[in-house]
């Protein structure tokens, strides 16, 4: 219940932000960093470090999303804003003119008017007809000039604003591999047998076949209940923040059909287990990576594949949301990445994440179990 309000509020809160003006999505997510900020501060004297450092990681990540989906649509907008400005250069200049003329002559002036009385009557009227136009029109004007200035003091600062979360997001990704290493609470339902995994490892030449002999990796007997996620089936979130690449049994560009989904992700992403879970087998494997296989329920099997630190060991029973591993990759440079928002583009989603569920002795659609919109 805790995870899903968290879940709603993150996806509230950033629905939030794409419904502001892009100088608030970016200052928005700008104190998003801040919080994520006082949030790692405050980690290191929790009771579930581990918890902490997670929701840590994601807050800077979707601060990151969102500044950077903030700065790109700020710099959209304060092109347009000058374009469409530079494109009224005379307009405006006619208009100062105009209202420069009305400020210096005095009002009785302005009422004169050589033809008499009615003449003056008609000024009088065409001129508190046209005031109004006038002073809407110079608001349009300066609003638009302030909301530049605001655009570009936001370019000025997001240099800092990002650095400073690029190396805080760096150092709770630290903190949290070290605190899982040192992590010794998680129940146990059963231990590895390292001889028989090896054996297994060497003996098998695809993912399939591993899969269906993990059965012989167990040295004891299971202990415990195992986790039953039966009833969440349909309606699980996404492993990782990030977008479907290919599709289930989709042709790739390759021509090459997967029994899964491709995720797209930025680098270094946190990936998360959806439901608790018990840890079948991490490590790398074949030619897939680091991978680490969940069972959620008898006879069901989570495979993620492609990670480049993979959390947890096999027997462990990982809570719903715990970290399971890292995504690959290089995060760019502060400069890149302004250079990618002036260029009117956001973050690229370079790493891959496979995923990939089994039913019994097969692989089912991925989408009997995870929310895919």
């Amino acid at each position: 219940m805790i995870r899903w309000f968290g879940c709603a509020l993150v996806f509230w809160g950033t629905l939030a932000i794409a419904e502001q003006g892009p100088a608030d999505a970016a200052l928005a997510a700008s104190d998003r960093l801040e919080q994520a900020s006082v949030l790692l501060e405050q980690a290191s004297g929790s009771r579930d470090q581990v918890a902490a450092l997670t929701e840590t990681v994601q807050a800077y990540e979707e601060g990151l999303i969102a500044l950077r989906d903030g700065l790109r649509r700020a710099t959209v907008r304060q092109q347009a804003l000058e374009t469409e400005l530079n494109a009224k250069r005379a307009e405006i200049g006619r208009l100062l003119g105009v209202l420069e003329t009305m400020g210096r002559a005095p009002a009785p002036l302005l009422l004169l008017h050589p033809s008499g009385p009615t003449g003056t009557a008609r000024s009088g009227m065409i001129l508190a007809e046209v005031t109004p136009a006038l002073k809407a029109e110079a608001d349009a004007l300066r609003s638009q000039l302030e909301e530049v200035a605001v655009l570009r003091q936001l370019q000025d600062n997001a240099a800092e604003t990002l650095r400073k979360g690029l190396d805080g997001a760096q150092r709770a990704r630290a903190e949290l591999s070290a605190a899982i290493q040192d992590r010794t609470d998680l129940p146990q339902r059963f231990t590895e047998d390292p001889v028989q995994t090896a054996l297994l490892i060497a003996s098998t030449e695809t993912l399939d076949a591993f899969a269906s002999g993990l059965a012989e990796t167990v040295s004891d007997l299971p202990q415990g209940a195992a986790p039953d996620a039966t009833d969440l089936k349909g309606a699980l979130s996404l492993p990782v923040q990030g977008r479907i690449v290919w599709g289930f049994n989709e042709e790739d560009m390759g021509g090459m059909k997967r029994p899964g989904i491709i995720l797209g992700a930025q680098p270094r992403s946190l990936v998360t287990t959806p439901v608790a879970a018990t840890v079948r087998f991490r490590g790398p494997l074949l030619d897939f990576g680091n991978v680490i296989i969940l069972e959620p329920a008898a006879d069901v099997l989570f495979i993620f594949a492609g990670l480049a630190e993979v959390f947890g060991e096999a027997g462990q029973i990982l809570p719903a949301g715990a970290p399971i591993g890292l995504m690959g990759g290089e995060i760019p440079p502060v400069d890149a990445i302004l250079t990618e928002t002036s260029a009117g583009s956001g973050p690229r989603a370079t790493e891959s994440l496979y995923l990939e569920v089994r039913e019994g002795q097969g692989p089912v659609d991925p989408a009997t179990w995870f929310a895919m919109e």
